[in-house]
């Protein structure tokens, strides 16, 4: 099978290595693209090393963490590589962010403020009428934002830290997925039916809405991810 090489760029010394290196392999393996090719993605810990200006201690020392957080996996005598989420991996990880997400909807028609939810609002305002006004890929960053925002802003802090290493993997298969079958304009439909429901304090309606959108993603891979097989 073939293999791609990551493209990095080098580290300053503001952070500590072993800091610096993590954060910059995990935006690396957020940004790769993996569902989107079956060649494997290989992680040189010596090119990597080069490549952001340090020894490789830092970088073993990150990949180490990454390894335990789920993201990469080590090969005896091949190295180290990008995990690629089996479907069936993809839908219950889908699953356990339905049930984070419904959650974190209900505590914000519990707690947050009109202002907050009112910038969820301002984020669709190139999407008018349901129609795409915009590239693909800028609605796909709106999509990820959205959602990173209504965790972000139910204010439970265990929440959020539960949500962080999960929706790492969640924005990789969104990306993949949402150009595909008609998921643009009834993902916009979805979310103003959601804004709404948080805009009206609806608390029942705003977490049944998410959990279902989320699930409605579980479905659609379920059906059509045959390529993560």
């Amino acid at each position: 099978m073939s293999e791609v090489r990551l493209v990095v760029a080098p580290i300053d010394n503001r952070e500590t290595f072993k800091d610096k290196a993590y954060a910059a392999l995990r935006n690396v393996i957020e940004s790769s693209d993996i569902y989107r090719t079956r060649t494997e993605i290989r992680l040189d810990e010596r090119q990597l090393a080069q490549d952001f200006g340090v020894s490789r201690t830092p970088v073993r020392e990150a990949m180490a963490q990454l390894e335990r957080e789920g993201f990469v996996r080590s090969v005896p005598r091949r190295g180290v590589y990008v995990v690629r989420k089996t479907k069936r991996e993809v839908i219950e990880l889908i699953q356990a962010w339905a049930a984070l997400e419904s959650m974190a909807a209900r505590l914000i028609t519990l707690h947050a403020s009109d202002a907050d939810i009112a910038g969820l609002r301002r984020m669709f305002a190139t999407f008018e009428g349901n129609k795409l006004h915009a590239k693909l890929d800028e609605y796909s960053e709106v999509n990820i934002a959205f959602h990173q925002a209504i965790i972000e802003l139910s204010g439970n802090q265990a929440l959020i830290r539960l949500a962080e290493n999960l929706f790492t993997h969640m924005r990789m298969i969104r990306g993949r997925t949402i150009g595909e079958d008609d998921r643009v304009d009834r993902s916009i439909r979805d979310h103003m039916n959601i804004i709404k429901a948080l805009e009206a304090r609806d608390t029942e309606r705003a977490e049944d809405l998410v959990r279902q959108h989320a699930l409605g993603l579980a479905e659609h891979v379920d059906k059509h991810a045959d390529y993560l097989d």
